[in-house]
């Protein structure tokens, strides 16, 4: 699995998803039930990871949402 994005805006973050979902590349989302301590209601950074072989393409796909978003091309 690889990073694909990692934001605390939940807008850009459901979007992400509607572009990945619409050319039907398969994603995993990470730190979606996490909660701020003590209640606060600020926004947590949330994860999608695609597969390996679908990088390439979930990055070209996403590329739409603006390049300064996207981590850079990195092993992890």
């Amino acid at each position: 699995m690889k990073k694909i994005l990692t934001t605390a805006d939940p807008a850009l973050f459901s979007l992400a998803r509607l572009l990945l979902n619409r050319e039907r590349i398969k994603h995993f989302m990470l730190d979606v039930q996490i909660t701020s301590p003590e209640g606060e209601t600020r926004a947590e950074p949330r994860t999608l990871m695609v597969r390996a072989e679908d990088e390439a393409r979930a990055r070209a796909v996403l590329a739409e949402l603006s390049e300064f978003l996207l981590p850079p091309d990195t092993e992890e």
